[in-house]
């Protein structure tokens, strides 16, 4: 394959660029689930919405993706979406960029009618379900699934940075300002 290349297939599929991952990937994700096809590829985080850049200490790197369709044993279109990416987040203690792998999969049924979608989940808790529209934007899964997929507090093991340490060192203690206080209200 071709440098800068990436392949998205059906059963063989073509070579894209790059540079067409800046728009959206739409499919039809009914047909797309029933003829079972697979969408693979790459794409940069610097590319991705807004959205997801707001979680992030920088946007280097890029998620790997495969989405695949299929028919579950209800006979109801199937999404499987496998996403791949090692992103940079800020630390909540030192605020200092960290790294942080994610692998996520969602497995989204599609429904025609949302009567029939509300049952479904009320019968099984754990459904991923969603009324199937005639387009669906694959980048917008992608960046939805990464920003779930982010820890909500992100932290070092242990921060080891100077800019920590002088804050606790410039920090009084609260319990020794609190007895200072005590001793001169008492005399």
């Amino acid at each position: 394959m071709g440098e800068g290349l990436i392949l998205l297939t059906k059963t063989g599929g073509g070579l894209y660029h790059p540079s067409f991952m800046s728009n959206p990937i739409l499919i039809d994700p009914v047909a797309f689930a029933r003829e079972g096809r697979t969408r693979t590829g790459k794409i940069a985080v610097a590319e991705l919405d807004p959205r997801v850049h707001d979680s992030l200490a920088d946007t280097s790197g890029e998620a790997e993706f495969v989405l695949v369709g299929s028919v579950d044993r209800l006979r109801r279109p199937h999404l499987t979406l496998t996403v791949n990416v090692t992103l940079n987040v800020p630390c909540q203690r030192c605020l200092e960029a960290m790294t942080e792998t994610l692998s996520t999969r969602a497995d989204v049924v599609l429904f025609f009618d949302q009567e029939k979608l509300e049952a479904a989940a009320t019968e099984d808790e754990e459904l991923d379900a969603i009324l199937a529209e005639p387009e669906m934007d694959v980048i917008a899964l992608i960046e939805d699934e990464i920003i779930m997929g982010l820890p909500f507090a992100p932290k070092h093991e242990v921060c080891g940075t100077e800019a920590l340490e002088r804050a606790k060192n410039d920090k009084p203690n609260p319990f020794a300002v609190l007895a200072k206080l005590k001793k001169s209200a008492s005399e």
